[in-house]
């Protein structure tokens, strides 16, 4: 097969793999699973008895040890693979065989292909969070997937990329490209993700804030939030076209490539809510940062969210001229 799917996962004990099991079983016929487990032992024993013999299953590689352990698990799967057509998940989402055949198709003319992802089922919290998703692709053309496509060049499959970050999909994405590869965005292509838990969505508020910092523009937007909202709590009709013209914005994003096919119009509305929400969780995220050095991350703190076009390429080229 010429294309890998790679899923890194990290369970406790007692959470049902039943369902995931069965979808990596049956996505085997359309590439080759890899699934690096950073679970514990008693827990990766069980996963393994779930998984058929055509999915290969291992823990991350002793010598990789990132304080992200998502790409811990990533860059030990890129050694693994045996094409350099390579597609990442997380171990909510859901593809069918149709769309990595579109994916592994859009491969032959890029490095990097970002597609779509949309929430089913739909709780209040999904909703919510799709209004975050909507904004995006108003605003810069598509979302940050808990997926992505890419073609392993040397460097990635040797060293990888760095994983003392926070927004590891984002450094992904800077390393590619600051490595001269070419990034074709599918914002048409939508591929199911399941939504976490309502708890779990809470959790993640603050943490999914600190990532604006790899973004200095969009972090400065959502730190002048607050203020403007203390500001026009006394101009209620100033304050109601500003939120009115953020739901006509992702109301944009809805439409942008027939995206109103997996959209409902009712997370639009969830954009008001989701503004007051990241004008407080940035702010707080600014507080991690300043006062403990960074945000809480799987039992440790991380600073950084991602670095930088400019730092990347930079490194980029002294590894070139080094190799």
């Amino acid at each position: 097969m010429s294309l890998n799917y790679l899923m890194p996962i990290k369970s406790d004990r007692g959470r049902d793999i039943g369902e995931l099991a069965r979808y990596l079983n049956d996505l085997s016929d359309s590439a080759r699973v890899i699934v690096v487990d950073g679970s514990p032992p008693e827990v990766f024993d069980a996963h393994r008895a779930l998984l058929s013999s055509a999915v290969t299953h291992v823990r991350p590689a002793e010598d990789v040890r990132f304080r992200n352990g998502k790409v811990n698990g990533v860059v030990t799967g890129f050694r693994l693979c045996g094409s350099d057509k390579v597609v990442i998940a997380d171990d909510d989402v859901r593809y069918e065989p149709a769309q990595l055949h579109r994916l592994e198709l859009a491969l032959d003319t890029a490095e990097l292909v970002r597609p779509q992802n949309y929430f089913r089922p739909l709780p209040w919290h999904a909703r919510w969070d799709t209004a975050r998703s909507l904004l995006n692709r108003a605003v810069i053309g598509t979302d940050f997937p808990g997926t992505l496509a890419l073609r392993l060049n040397p460097q990635l499959r040797a060293a990888g990329y760095d994983g003392d970050v926070l927004f590891e999909n984002l450094e992904l994405i800077r390393t590619i490209r600051a490595a001269g590869g070419r990034e074709r965005l599918m914002p048409d292509l939508y591929v199911r993700r399941l939504p976490p838990s309502a708890g779990h969505f809470v959790r993640q508020r603050v943490r999914q804030a600190y990532d604006s910092f790899a973004q200095p523009g969009r972090m400065i937007l959502e730190l002048a939030l607050l203020p403007a909202f203390v500001l026009l709590r006394r101009r209620p009709v100033r304050l109601g076209a500003l939120l009115g013209a953020a739901v006509g914005l992702a109301e944009i994003g809805r439409r942008r490539g027939r995206g109103h096919l997996v959209f409902p119009p009712q997370a639009v509305w969830f954009t008001p809510a989701w503004l007051a929400e990241r004008s407080v969780c940035s702010w707080l995220a600014l507080a991690n940062r300043v006062l403990f050095g960074g945000v809480r991350y799987s039992g440790g703190r991380i600073r950084r969210a991602a670095h930088s076009d400019a730092e990347l390429r930079r490194h980029s080229r002294a590894h070139s001229r080094s190799g």
